[in-house]
């Protein structure tokens, strides 16, 4: 649906967007994650077609949005992170307005408007002026004008800034309505919002792509290490002589606690299915009750935040040449 190839955006010195090159498969919602400041809205200012690029390309249902840009962008739907309302309209006023702009044509207007309206729960608003809604129900106006045409792939940028969290639900569950009939590409700096809607994982960090898949590929790429937490019915130092020697463990902290139990940390590097059954049978096997056995799952946070720190603080010199003339 997307492609994007060695994207790269400078403003003067600054490099906001280095190389990108990614996919964006139809029919998904995407998760595009990073912390403020990392060039998402950059990137995707340029893949609606906003924002001119230094250099690379970028691909939207076959159309380069350099060389066809009316083409590639009647593709898509764009929720910048301010959405772009007048405040002096009505909801029905202002999509009417989006919808002539965007070439909808006369017959098939008051359908669209309707759908667009329905979709985003915003009907019920559809008469009152703009500046009287509440930031939730202005968003999903902002929402619906992007759905306006039937774009094949819609962006969100921070879509939930400043909701409270009945809104968040309310939006994020607007989201996976979307994800059902259009490509969805939604940046956020928020883990937990990317986690609950998205099916696949962009990480961007300082302008570059550091990662993708999804959401439990990249909890499984953090360093390898796998984290257990026993409670066991024996001394600290016999529950360590049990397991310290195992194949792929590299660190046992174990603790006294109450009533003659030990409270037990495990590192590994052994991610396999049965590394939990190893653990119990060597206790077992000298003779030690395991009260609990769990294997401690690796947040998305933590993964962001690994490879955030792996990511080199220099910029990285100029490989190629791009579309010239962009910027």
């Amino acid at each position: 649906m997307i492609e994007v190839s060695h994207l790269t955006k400078r403003y003067g010195a600054h490099t906001a967007v280095e190389d990108l090159t990614f996919t964006v498969e139809k029919g998904v919602v995407y998760g595009f994650l990073g912390p403020n400041g990392a060039g998402k809205s950059t990137t995707m200012n340029i893949l609606a077609g906003c924002l001119a690029a230094t250099e690379g390309t970028v691909t939207i249902g076959g159309h380069d949005i350099f060389d066809e840009p009316i083409a590639a962008r009647r593709q898509v739907g764009y929720l910048p992170e301010q959405p772009p309302l007048y405040m002096g309209m009505t909801p029905r006023e202002y999509l009417s307005f989006v919808a002539r702009a965007k070439g909808v044509p006369t017959r098939e207007l008051d359908e669209q408007l309707d759908r667009a309206m329905a979709v985003t729960g915003v009907t019920e608003v559809a008469d009152r002026l703009i500046r009287n809604l509440s930031k939730g129900f202005r968003q999903r106006v902002g929402v619906a004008q992007a759905i306006l045409g039937d774009p094949a792939v819609v962006i969100l940028d921070e879509p939930t800034v400043g909701l409270d969290p009945l809104q968040i639900v309310e939006i994020r569950a607007l989201i996976r309505r979307l994800g059902k009939d259009h490509t969805v590409i939604l940046s956020s700096h928020i883990l937990s919002e990317v986690q609950a809607v998205c099916d696949r994982v962009l990480m961007i960090h300082r302008g570059r792509l550091v990662a993708s898949g999804t959401p439990e590929e990249l909890e499984r790429q953090l360093s390898g290490q796998v984290i257990f937490k026993i409670t066991a019915k024996a001394a600290p130092a016999e529950v360590r002589q049990a397991l310290e020697y195992l194949p792929g463990v590299t660190q046992v902290t174990a603790e006294a606690g109450a009533d003659g139990r030990t409270e037990a940390v495990v590192e590994t590097t052994d991610a396999g299915a049965d590394m939990d059954e190893k653990l119990s049978f060597a206790l077992s096997d000298r003779r030690i009750p395991v009260l609990r056995l769990e294997r401690e799952q690796t947040s998305l946070e933590d993964v962001f935040l690994a490879l955030a720190q792996d990511e080199p603080q220099q910029d990285k010199p100029q490989k190629r040449g791009g579309k010239g003339g962009k910027a």
